[in-house]
Parts: C-alpha cells; structure tokens; sequence
C-alpha cells in the first residue's frame, strides 16, 4: 500500500483520490478552504461530481503539513493559476527526492513556464513528473475506462507512477516527454474554446473536425519548436487529450466556448461555467509562445482576438477559413 498526498480537492482531485483509494491505497485530501474540507469529509460527496461517492478510507485536512507528512507520493491537483503559490507553501514541508506528480494543465503568462517547470522552480528538491490525457474527472470518479500517460525524467519514475494509477479501469502509459506531455495539455484548452464557439455559431461536424486537425497541426508545430517530440502529440496528451475536450460537454472549456459563440463575453462566460477555464489563461500564453518561436498558430490567434480584444467570433472564422492558400503536409512529395 502506497501513501499518497493529494494537493487540491477540486474535481480532478477528488476523482483521482477515488482513484487511489480504490486501487488500495492510502489518500489524503488537502484543500486550503476548511468548509470545503469539512462539507467533503461529511457527505462523501463532490458537489461538481454528484454520481461519484469517495471512499470513507480518503481523509481530508486543511493541514498541509499533514496531507503531506510521510507521503510516498504527492499528486498536485491545484488549478494551473495556483500552481506557483501553492508550491511555495509546500516547499516547507517537503522532503529531499519527494515524487510530486502534476495533474494540472497550463502555461504560465507572465513567465511562459510550464506547470512542472514552475514546481521545480519553487520546490528543487522535489522529484516532478506529470500525468496527462483524455480524462475528464466526472468520468474516472465513476469508474469509466480511462487512459492517460505518466511522463517523468526518469523511467523508473515513470514506470513508478504507472503502478501506482494504473487499474481496471485507468490504464497508464509512460514516456520521458515531459515538456510535449504538458504542451499538449495547456493549448488543448484554447483549441476546446475554438471548437465550443464553433458549436456556438451553429456550425456543424465539418467546422469541428477542422478544428481537431488544424489546432494539433499547431499544437505540434510548437511543441517541436520548444523541444518536445512530435510523436507525443500524436498521443494521449495531444490529440487524445485534444479530441475529448472539444467534444465532450464535461469540457469547462468547450462549454464557455458555446456561451461565447452565443454572444456572451469572455467575462460572462467564465461566471457561468462557474469553473476554471484553463483556456483563457493559456490563450495569452500560447499566442507568446508561438511569437517567441516564430510559429503560425492562427487559431490560437483568433481566439486571442475572440477572447481579449472583442473581435466578433463570425468574423474570425472567416479569416480562419480566408486565409492565404497552403499546402497541407510541406513534408510530402509531389510526382511531377
């Protein structure tokens, strides 16, 4: 039986500490919201994931020192704008070599890092890998089969982590990509607000689709650029991790997406979703990146337009569709 921390007790969280526990092993919760806390440990029950019950072995503390005390493993669940104060707090209570594991999913604005790059940062002495894919938290709290990907500097890290999440249902693969397993999941998010103002609009599967093929073609493009590889994002953290949250009505981010193609400003649509929508927040970080790396990301660009500056989201779609004529793969060659 492993010991197992978990940092953050939203939905993500939750579900994964169902998960563990199930597995058999030993879950703590840590949230710094004591009523949240306290609601959680007396109903067993998640508001945002109200099918999933929460095994009465999982404790729950607004103790950090606590969650984190003789932990084999730390899953840090917060949202990606937490990450870095978060880390901070838990730098003082973390041992030399501790395996911190980041679920969440986002670049960082202000310094274009990535959620792992941050946690090294505020914590050196932690050991981070990250774990990734198309899993929306309402699905593997009930169970659903799921599959994701542990990405760590090292395998037996790697293969560590694998052991300790994979079941029956969650199955876990591994790989030493960690910078293209988090590209993948941050910008996933702002192609999910395309696809969700798509649907909108009323366009149909042709437009959604586009979206898919196009926004990896983008996501890889950068990915490479910043050194990950190109086969990650052919995997589950990039058009796994892609294709279900542009399609699926869990998605926080299609959902916002959808209330902005209805007329909704960026600002409405986030208070109605009632959630952190991670798209907004990598939507500037991802159009830095790609002129930092001079590459052409055109949808990460509109919906920059869309989000920031008030561009009305018909329009973009036209200058999505009016642009210059391009070949598709440069990479192939022609008989004559």
């Amino acid at each position: 039986m492993i010991s197992i921390g978990v940092i953050g007790s939203g939905t993500w969280g939750t579900a994964l500490a169902i998960l563990l526990s199930n597995n058999g092993h030993q879950v703590a919760v840590w949230s710094a919201i004591h009523e949240e806390i306290e609601e959680l440990a007396r109903t067993r029950c998640h508001k945002n994931l109200p099918d999933a019950v929460i095994p009465d072995s999982v404790e729950f503390s607004s103790d950090l020192r606590k969650v984190m005390a003789e932990k084999d493993i730390l899953v840090l669940a917060v949202p990606s704008v937490y990450i870095r104060s978060t880390a901070a707090k838990m730098r003082e209570f973390l041992r030399y070599g501790q395996i911190v594991v980041n679920v969440a999913k986002g670049i960082e604005e202000k310094t274009l890092m990535t959620m792992s790059q941050i946690i090294e940062e505020e914590i050196p002495n932690a050991e981070v890998a990250v774990l990734s894919g198309p899993s929306h938290a309402e699905e593997v709290s009930r169970g659903l089969p799921t599959t994701c990907v542990a990405g760590a500097k090292r395998r037996k890290t790697a293969e560590y982590i694998q052991s300790v999440f994979m079941s029956p249902v969650f199955r876990v693969y591994t790989s030493p990509d960690m910078l293209g397993i988090e590209v993948g999941a941050a910008l996933k998010n702002v192609i999910a607000l395309a696809a969700g103002i798509a649907d909108g609009l009323g366009y149909g599967d042709n437009s959604k689709a586009a979206l898919i093929t196009r926004g990896i073609a983008e996501i890889t493009r950068l990915g490479v650029a910043m050194g990950g590889k190109a086969q990650t994002f052919a995997g589950l953290s990039g058009i796994g991790d892609l294709i279900v949250t542009c399609a699926s009505m869990h998605s926080r981010n299609r959902r916002a997406g959808i209330l902005i193609g209805k007329g909704y400003t960026m600002e409405e649509a986030m208070k109605e979703v009632n959630m952190v929508v991670e798209g907004v927040y990598s939507a500037r970080a991802g159009l830095l990146l790609a002129g930092k790396y001079d590459c052409d990301m055109p949808i990460v660009e509109q919906v920059n337009a869309v989000l920031f500056d008030g561009k009305d989201p018909r329009e973009a779609v036209s200058d999505l569709m009016l642009r210059d004529k391009r070949i598709e793969n440069s990479g192939l060659p022609w008989e004559g």
